[in-house]
């Protein structure tokens, strides 16, 4: 499936289970929110978008302690997870995507490599979850639309909606 297709499954399943949706978004820049808002009616499921490209605006708009970042990085598991708890937080979502990782061309390490993501998702009432994907170095535009894909699939996933979207076999 598009990132199209996917953003339009989302919706729908946010709008059937009236849902309102908020993304915390580093490496994407707010992609997510845009495949969301891209779509006719989306104001009945899209409640906001953090775009959190520093650490001072991860730290200032979803409440990232700054003890995680030193100890962790910007991209990593913990801060994913304070992201999309954050969101939920600081938003009237129901559901929140977070994203954080190493787009590229550069900024890799042998720890964190270009292609690295981690994704945070959190969902009213439940603990909040995360997820590292390694995705090839095939580009910055590559490693960005990937990476809306999977956060979209995540959403997904997190509603039961996958399989009925026919995303998951």
């Amino acid at each position: 499936m598009t990132n199209s297709d996917l953003a339009i499954a989302l919706f729908e399943a946010c709008r059937e289970r009236s849902i309102m949706l908020a993304t915390a978004e580093s490496c994407t820049g707010g992609m997510i929110i845009a495949a969301l808002t891209d779509i006719a009616g989306s104001s009945a499921v899209v409640d906001r978008g953090f775009i959190t490209y520093s650490n001072e605006a991860k730290m200032d708009m979803l409440g990232v302690h700054a003890a995680t970042l030193d100890a962790h990085g910007a991209v990593s598991r913990e801060t994913a997870i304070e992201m999309a708890a954050g969101a939920l937080a600081l938003s009237r979502a129901g559901l929140t995507l977070a994203v954080t990782g190493i787009a590229g061309p550069g900024g890799g390490s042998r720890e964190k490599p270009v292609g690295l993501v981690w994704f945070g998702v959190a969902v009213n009432g439940q603990p909040v979850t995360a997820e590292r994907k390694l995705f090839a170095d095939n580009g910055r535009d590559f490693i960005r639309r990937e990476t809306v894909n999977h956060a979209l699939e995540l959403g997904l996933q997190a509603l039961g909606a996958s399989q009925a979207a026919g995303v998951l076999p």
